[in-house]
C-alpha cells in the first residue's frame, strides 16, 4: 500500500452485496472526494472494441445487442451461472478497470481532490485494495441488504446468498478492512461516520 506524496490518498469501500457502499461513496463525494464508480468502468470497458471482440469469441453473437454493443444481461445470464465464465470475464475486465483507476489516482490534483474513493463491488476480490491507503468496511444487518436489493434490484434471499457466495466471507473482508461504519438504514448516522472517518484520512495541511 501507499502512494506518492504528489497524490491524494485513496480510500477504498468494501461490504456485503446491498451494503451500501454507493451511499458511502457519495457521502465522501459530497465532502470533495473524487469518486471512481468501478461498476461505471466496467461498462465503459465491455464497449472497448477489442473486450467486445473477445467476448464474441467465447460466446458468440448473442452477447452483442442490436446496437452492436454488449448486451449485458446477456454476459451476466452466462457468468453467473457458471463460475468458471465469471473468472474468466473478471480476468478480461479487471485489469483494465485497475489500470483506469490507476490513471485517475495519478492524474487526480491534491489540491483539489482531498482523497479518492474506490466505490468498487469486488475490491479484495479484484486485489485493488493494493490501490488504497485505508479501506472502510460497511456493516449492514442481513435484512436491512435483503430489503435493499429487493426494492432496488428484484432479488430475493435465494438470490442475494447465490451473489454474496461468489464474493468472499464478510469476516474476511472486514478483517482485512481498516475502518468500520455502520449502516443500519439512518442516513444522518452514516453521515456522521464517514465524515469522522474521513477527517481522520484526509491529509492535514502543512504548517
Amino acid at each position: 500500500m501507499g502512494h506518492q506524496t504528489s497524490t491524494p490518498p485513496v480510500i477504498g469501500i468494501a461490504g456485503g452485496v446491498g451494503s451500501g457502499k454507493s451511499t458511502v461513496a457519495a457521502i465522501l463525494g459530497g465532502l470533495g472526494c473524487l469518486v471512481l464508480d468501478a461498476d461505471a468502468q466496467a461498462k465503459a470497458v465491455l464497449d472497448d472494441q477489442q473486450v467486445r471482440e473477445q467476448l464474441v469469441r467465447w460466446w458468440g453473437d448473442k452477447v452483442v445487442g442490436a446496437d452492436g454493443n454488449v448486451d449485458r444481461s446477456a454476459v451476466a445470464s452466462i457468468v453467473f451461472a457458471d463460475d468458471e465464465q465469471r473468472r474468466r470475464l473478471e480476468s478480461l475486465i479487471h485489469p483494465r478497470v485497475i489500470r483506469m483507476q490507476k490513471d485517475a489516482i495519478r492524474d487526480a490534483d491534491p489540491s483539489v481532490t482531498p482523497a479518492v474513493v474506490l466505490d468498487v463491488p469486488l475490491l479484495f476480490e479484484a486485489g485493488m485494495d493494493a490501490l488504497c491507503d485505508s479501506v472502510i468496511f460497511v456493516e449492514t444487518p442481513k435484512a436491512a441488504r435483503l430489503d435493499r436489493v429487493q426494492a432496488g434490484r428484484g432479488w430475493d434471499k435465494a438470490e442475494l446468498a447465490r451473489r454474496q457466495a461468489t464474493q468472499w466471507p464478510l469476516e474476511t473482508k472486514k478483517a482485512k478492512s481498516d475502518v468500520v461504519v455502520i449502516n443500519a438504514g439512518d442516513r444522518a448516522d452514516v453521515e456522521k461516520q464517514v465524515r469522522a472517518v474521513f477527517e481522520r484520512i484526509r491529509p492535514k495541511p502543512g504548517p
